[in-house]
């Protein structure tokens, strides 16, 4: 959950491309506790050409909290082209951005820049429990 915006209500403009594109505060509740690591994969299943990934996170430790404009872990690449976090910017209309957090029986130990694809390839067989967060955004 966030302290930003609630479950399927808009996201402050702050984290969006139209503000400071910087990733919101997240809380992260009901780890289980033989969880070795925590990813997040934010993506957009709204975008014209199909899902636009905005942030792939993983090798986090088990934190209950990410804090705003922070990555406690290792990040892979956006459909931007960059690794790190890419806040919501549709081209047009109200589209919905889904942060979805795992919570994993161990640390997949891979390297920063990966593709959203291969962080989930990685974690078959490894999510403990998952948990989202859907946020709308229209500019």
């Amino acid at each position: 959950k966030s302290l930003e915006f609630k479950n399927n209500e808009y996201i402050p403009k702050k984290f969006t491309c139209s503000g400071e594109n910087i990733n919101p505060a997240l809380i992260i509740d009901g780890i289980p506790p033989e969880t070795k690591s925590l990813a997040l994969i934010f993506d957009d299943p709204d975008a014209p050409g199909g899902v636009w990934v905005h942030w792939v996170l993983f090798d986090m430790p088990v934190v209950s909290k990410i804090e705003e404009n922070s990555a406690p872990g290792k990040q892979g690449i956006n459909d931007f082209g960059r690794i790190g976090y890419g806040g919501p910017c549709p081209p047009f209309g109200t589209h919905r951005y889904i942060f979805k957090a795992y919570a994993l029986d161990t640390k997949l130990n891979l390297e920063e820049g990966l593709t959203k694809a291969d962080l989930e390839k990685a974690m078959a067989g490894h999510i403990l429990v998952k948990a989202e967060l859907t946020g709308l955004f229209k500019k």
